[in-house]
């Protein structure tokens, strides 16, 4: 299965959704729609201006997490889920081989959910959990592509107005927020696990913070880590009950 991006998504936004800045200390985001129509070469052909050298591959999501594996992104998330993201080279390859890059160091591995927005995004990729960290590698420039900010985009954050100083930290989106289409790099869509996005603890930060359990690349054959059960209660025995009673008397 695949899912393309329709062209009439990327200028449905105007119609009342406010903009928001988006940085690595306060961030913006989108939405997509499940039931968009597939970019057809007819809208291409229609509009060829926007679409000049982007054929219908570029913007189709491929959901199959067995092909090309070295692009599908593995988030295993604190809250129990997995959410696999589709990575697309096409749109932003150096950005995409920064996620690589870090999810082969461990990088990711702990680190929380440090801004969540609820009707908008959930930001993280900064160890420090302050919005404020990155990774040691130099920042990044921009990748600034045609691509929308829908329901499960995935983009990279960056610090306030500085255009190249994408680092580490990304975010997804809940729900779209296309008036920041062309100011944030667009590298990814989630194919699988939206509804566990969804149940991202919200807050800014949260008192208790959805973390990333595990990152890896499907490549890797990573299987989930497995989730430690919560320890048992104590059982409640009529003699407990009794000295209960019996010491609050006193």
């Amino acid at each position: 299965m695949t899912i393309a991006i329709s062209r009439s998504a990327r200028l449905w936004v105007k119609s009342g959704i406010a903009a928001i800045v988006l940085a690595t200390g306060g961030m913006a985001l989108a939405q997509d729609e499940a039931d968009d129509a597939a970019v057809t070469e007819e809208a291409v052909q229609a509009d060829p201006a926007p679409f000049a050298g982007m054929g219908t591959a570029y913007w189709t999501v491929n959901t199959d997490v067995s092909v090309e594996p070295e692009n599908v992104w593995m988030l295993d998330l604190s809250n129990g889920g997995r959410v696999a993201i589709r990575l697309k080279p096409e749109w932003a390859p150096e950005h995409v081989e920064r996620i690589k890059t870090l999810t082969q160091q461990g990088f990711y591995d702990g680190v929380i959910f440090h801004r969540v927005i609820d009707s908008f995004m959930a930001q993280s990729g900064d160890p420090t959990g302050t919005g404020r960290g990155g990774s040691e590698l130099p920042d990044l420039k921009a990748e600034f592509n045609r691509v929308p900010h829908l329901r499960g985009t995935v983009s990279m954050a960056r610090m306030g107005n500085s255009e190249d100083s994408a680092n580490s930290q990304f975010f997804i989106v809940f729900y779209p927020t296309m008036a920041i289409d062309g100011k944030y790099t667009v590298f990814g869509r989630v194919i699988s696990g939206m509804d566990k996005v969804d149940a991202i603890t919200r807050g800014e930060p949260p008192a208790n913070p959805t973390r990333i359990v595990q990152a890896s690349l499907a490549s890797q054959n990573k299987a989930p880590p497995a989730t430690s059960a919560p320890a048992p209660g104590a059982e409640i025995t009529a003699d407990m009950l009794n000295n209960a009673a019996s010491g609050s008397d006193e």
